[in-house]
């Protein structure tokens, strides 16, 4: 019986769609290279780079967005203090140990707000301020010895720049100012409020002091405290300011804390601009619709940019934005499992689920440097990455790795492809530096991912690195876009 060209149509178009489903929801190899020689280089560049004589972030560029009706500009870093650490290893160890601690602050701030069940949700912060295409860079915070990263935005009238710490799992606002009773080491100048005309004190009876977890009252000033679990904290007045965003714009009334007591681990860093989903989060008081950023290479002394209200990159990888009702913070994503070397790992899928009480899931972090996985799901994973690096020599763990090889005596490996695969049908496969990492600079590489023991996955910026990640709230989906920086 002759098939009638219809069909033949209908089945051209069925095959056509099949296949680019395929090539988006499956890794497209089963192996990669990973360069030795190039990460070690790196690795080494990161200890003797100092930009106090040699400083890439002198020259000015603009973004590139053709989606943007603005020609934004990216301020770059001017001048950092070279890290302290003498050796690779000791700077890997003093970021691991970080990473640690915020996790444990993370879980523990779950588990309070779980625990809390006569606790109300924070109302929205009202304010004339209308959605604006905003563009801010991004470098990595490594050369400070700290593992977050950074973006270089303007406070103040005039306009003062700082380096702030990029951090999706908080949501006030801070930097630190004069006069400081203590204050730790920075960049840039402290900011000093009195030189500030659209400095203005926030009163005890305003809705942004109502909307602090933990808030005080002096003289009818509202004072703010932040702590972070890892013996860091800030304290100091709450007050509103202008913040800047290169030439793209200037924001006014934006809340922020005004630290005169500050302690802790941000090394270099003015303050921190919290971009998570609570109330008094920058993105929800500048009413973003979206925001993305793409990380630099933990040990690249390049940068990149930090982006609002920009559209999701085409061909980007699509995954659910979900909310925990409990905790409006933290941004969870839909996951259902990880493939190596193309194979899909036999992980139940309700490992990654948030049950009703609020309690597991995964978020996506930019502050937490390795992804942290419940432990079932981690020993899965790597039992099948070990499965197939049975050609590599193996080495003794490392801090929390325990899966690390010794490839000082090669200039490239091939190694098994590691991929998310997401509730929405789609997957992200890394590159392989983005999972097997440099910990010394004689060549032990560790596999970079950790079991934790609690119901909270993380997935860190280790494994965001040179991705772009679009975090689009209006249409609750995340975006995720390889080598789009």
């Amino acid at each position: 019986m002759a098939t009638s060209p219809l069909l033949l149509l209908t089945l051209l178009l069925s095959a056509q769609l099949f296949t680019s489903t395929l090539s988006r929801t499956l890794p497209e190899t089963t192996t990669m290279e990973l360069d030795i020689s190039s990460a070690l280089q790196q690795a080494q560049h990161i200890l003797s780079f100092d930009p106090e004589v040699v400083n890439p972030f002198t020259q000015q560029q603009e973004a590139e967005n053709p989606s943007s009706s603005f020609s934004l500009q990216l301020h770059h870093r001017d001048s950092l203090h070279k890290t302290q650490h003498k050796d690779y290893k000791s700077l890997v160890l003093s970021r691991l140990a970080r990473d640690s601690a915020r996790v444990d602050a993370l879980t523990t701030r779950i588990r309070l707000a779980l625990d809390n069940v006569t606790g109300s949700e924070l109302q929205p912060i009202p304010t004339e301020i209308q959605p604006e295409e905003l563009s801010t860079p991004v470098v990595s915070g490594t050369s400070q010895g700290s593992g977050e990263y950074f973006s270089r935005v303007g406070v103040g009238s005039p306009t003062k720049q700082f380096y702030m710490v990029l951090d999706t799992g908080s949501d006030i606002n801070w930097i630190q100012c004069e006069p400081c009773s203590d204050c730790y080491q920075q960049s840039d100048p402290i900011f000093n409020p009195s030189a500030s005309s659209t400095y203005s004190p926030l009163s005890c009876q305003s809705q942004q002091c109502g909307s602090l977890d933990v808030s005080q009252c002096r003289s009818g000033r509202c004072l703010y405290q932040v702590s972070y679990g890892d013996g860091s904290y800030t304290v100091g007045d709450f007050v509103t300011e202008t913040v800047s965003f290169g030439n793209s714009g200037d924001i006014k009334g934006i809340a922020l804390g005004c630290g005169h007591d500050n302690e802790g681990l941000f090394v270099g860093a003015a303050g921190l601009l919290g971009l998570g989903g609570g109330s008094l989060s920058l993105t929800n008081q500048i009413k973003a619709t979206s925001f993305s950023y793409c990380l630099v290479d933990r040990d690249s002394s390049g940068s990149s940019s930090l982006d609002f209200n920009s559209a999701l990159p085409r061909g980007s990888v699509t995954a659910p934005l979900l909310k925990n009702r409990k905790v409006d913070t933290f941004y969870y994503v839909g996951l259902t499992g990880f493939s190596v070397g193309g194979q899909m790992v036999q992980i139940p899928p309700s490992l990654f689920q948030m049950d009703d009480s609020g309690n597991g899931g995964i978020i996506v972090d930019c502050g937490t440097a390795i992804t942290r996985l419940q432990t079932q799901a981690y020993n899965s994973l790597r039992d099948a990455f070990v499965k197939l690096t049975q050609h590599l020599p193996s080495t003794n763990g490392v801090a929390l790795f325990d899966t690390c090889y010794d490839l000082s005596s090669k200039t490239s490996v091939t190694v098994p492809t590691v991929a998310f695969h997401f509730s929405g049908g789609q997957s992200l496969g890394l590159p392989a530096k983005n999972y097997l990492i440099p910990v010394d600079s004689a060549g032990t590489f560790c596999f970079a991912f950790a079991p934790t023991s609690s119901a909270l996955s993380i997935i860190g910026n280790v494994q965001q690195q040179g991705t772009r990640v679009t975090f689009d709230v209006a249409n609750n989906r995340i975006g995720f876009s390889p080598r789009n920086c």
